[in-house]
């Protein structure tokens, strides 16, 4: 009795289940999960409690999550953001939810001891990471958000939670040029196709599903080209890729190819991407 649901988010095995999903999936037994957050920079998710196995996704420093269980140094989670089931180190999770107030906003940020950039930094974090802001200091004219544990980054990288980029997406997109492509990155550091759709759009005030595929079946509206021409913003879609169009002639993508984040023609994208996966499989607009 699993019907048609999503592995990748819903949360069920033989043994144990998501309690929402009773009637719909059959496990041994139910539960409601507890209330957890990310407490390192990232945090792997990967569909197996294997350190061998590929990821899935990331999760970024203080974000919250649903843990189902915890066994042989795993845990077992569901990501808030956008709903992702996988396996996640249990050294990288701290207990109960996070009670951020403010949101990396630039790509990469470092976390300082104190207020001043000279100090030896003690962690970066990336764009989309979550912190508690509980006070401000100046030095040397450069304005700093003190953390709840002493800690400090600079002012100017921070926004309020629920505050949204004043750029589209595709501008916010952009700001991750040359950041390394990762498979399952979702990160500053690293990270891919659809992590960096997701990102974009998140900053933007937009929840997008994480994946290439979920997006293209759940994401805005499907684009007919007879009718309608491409604008800035909308998604192209190959089997397994995706890429903002940040003008009628420009393909703004985390590329395999490039193993970077890059901008190249997107007749020349289009050409190139076709000899090994084909012609795009659709278009939308979010």
């Amino acid at each position: 009795m699993t019907g048609n649901l999503d592995r990748r988010s819903h949360a069920y095995r033989p043994d144990l289940a998501d309690v929402r999903l009773k009637g719909q999936v059959s496990a041994a037994r139910y539960t409601e999960g507890a209330p957890a957050h990310v407490a390192v920079p990232v945090a792997a998710v990967s569909p197996r409690p294997d350190r061998g196995c590929g990821i899935d996704t990331q999760a970024l420093f203080g974000e919250t999550l649903t843990v189902f269980d915890q066994s042989d140094g795993w845990a077992w989670v569901q990501l808030e953001a956008d709903g992702y089931v996988g396996y996640v180190r249990q050294e990288a999770i701290g207990e109960g939810a996070a009670t951020a107030t403010h949101v990396v906003s630039v790509p990469r940020s470092f976390v300082y001891p104190g207020p001043d950039l000279r100090f030896p930094h003690q962690a970066a974090l990336s764009m989309g990471s979550r912190v508690k802001v509980t006070g401000a200091a100046e030095t040397r004219a450069t304005p700093y958000a003190l953390l709840e544990d002493g800690s400090a980054m600079i002012a100017a990288h921070l926004r309020p939670i629920g505050q949204a980029a004043p750029e589209d997406a595709t501008a916010v997109a952009a700001r991750f040029l040359n950041t390394p492509y990762l498979w399952g990155g979702r990160s500053g550091f690293g990270i891919d196709c659809s992590g960096l759709v997701q990102m974009a759009l998140a900053m933007t005030g937009k929840r997008a599903p994480r994946d290439s595929d979920q997006q293209a079946a759940n994401l805005g509206t499907p684009i007919d080209l007879q009718h309608d021409a491409l604008a800035r913003g909308d998604l192209v879609f190959w089997k397994g890729h995706v890429g903002f169009i940040e003008d009628a002639d420009t393909l703004l993508h985390a590329s395999g190819g490039t193993m970077y984040v890059t901008r190249e023609p997107l007749q020349a994208a289009i050409e190139r991407i076709g000899k090994l996966y084909g012609l795009p499989t659709g278009y939308r607009r979010p």
